[in-house]
């Protein structure tokens, strides 16, 4: 286990993927899903029911969890990486479309479970799809910086 990689890869996939969400947030949650999130009001955390909505109050949370879940990530990365054959942002590609692909059959079975209209899960995957896919490939080139797959063991 490479601590380097999973701490300052995982940084590195967080820092990547939350600018992308940053950038594709105000498109997909301000304004393609707003009135599907207005329609289903009682899903939400009060911070994000108010007028306006109180997204500093949940910051603490999403950035923790980004974290936690990033590192999670860059440790699974380090185990798999030399598998996926292909040059560091290749590797990282790869990476990045199968774990949107196991996110994506998590949300399918989560649908089951919640009831809220698909375009919400359809938009949710296809916004984990940029920035989970981006965050790998710069996961993939900084874990090749720090730790070359070749000198694994």
């Amino acid at each position: 286990m490479n601590w380097k990689l999973i701490i300052v890869g995982g940084l590195a996939y967080y820092i990547a993927a939350f600018a992308v969400s940053m950038i594709s947030g105000p498109f997909i949650h301000e304004g393609i899903l707003q009135e599907a999130y207005i329609a289903t009001a009682e899903f939400w955390r009060p911070e994000l029911r108010q007028v306006p909505p109180d997204m500093a109050a949940l910051m603490p949370m999403w950035i923790t969890t980004g974290l936690i879940t990033s590192f999670i990530l860059a440790g699974v990365y380090g185990v798999f990486r030399k598998a996926l054959g292909g040059p560091a942002w290749q590797r990282g590609l790869k990476f990045g479309i199968a774990a949107w692909l196991l996110q994506a059959s998590s949300m399918a079975g989560w649908s089951g479970v919640f009831n809220l209209p698909a375009n919400i899960w359809a938009w949710w995957a296809i916004d984990a799809l940029v920035f989970v896919v981006v965050g790998s490939i710069v996961l993939g080139i900084v874990a090749e910086k720090l730790a070359p797959v070749e000198q694994q063991a």
